[in-house]
């Protein structure tokens, strides 16, 4: 008998580094990514990528719906985002950096980037942090008019 506790004991410590190593396994399996959400007025673009900037997925409102005034709805960017976290999660994405973009000089965000960022948390990716990266313009070029302006 005290030959078999120990031999138990032996394949209890096997099992045990086994289950380790799958657990380390998952760990590693688990990655990071960037998406990239531009929203106009007029559609709602979601690209994802790795941290090394290749691309996982791209989708845009046009390629949901086929009605061109419903490119930017919420809706249709909440299933823009829903299907691009499905290639993702198949790629092994499970957490992302969101970086939302407007059009240059637009006065807000596009009606679909909340949408879209929500979508992504309900579909279970893990959201680390979001970046508005609209970029701003600081002056720009000479407006027409002349010296004195426009005259009315």
């Amino acid at each position: 008998m005290p030959g078999n506790e120990q031999q138990t004991a032996a394949e209890l410590n096997r099992l045990e580094e086994k289950n380790s190593a799958k657990k380390e396994k998952k760990k590693s399996e688990e990655a990071t990514g960037i998406v990239y959400i531009s929203t106009s007025f007029n559609n709602t673009i979601v690209h994802i990528t790795d941290l090394s900037g290749n691309t996982v997925a791209r989708i845009s409102g046009g390629q949901i719906t086929k009605h061109d005034r419903l490119k930017a709805n919420p809706t249709v960017a909440m299933f823009v985002a829903k299907r691009a976290a499905e290639i993702s999660k198949e790629a092994g994405i499970t957490s992302l950096y969101v970086r939302i973009k407007a059009a240059t000089g637009s006065p807000a965000l596009g009606p679909g980037a909340h949408a879209a960022v929500k979508s992504l948390s309900r579909e279970g990716i893990k959201v680390i942090s979001i970046v508005d990266t609209t970029k701003v313009p600081r002056g720009g070029p000479k407006k027409k008019g002349g010296k004195r302006g426009r005259r009315v």
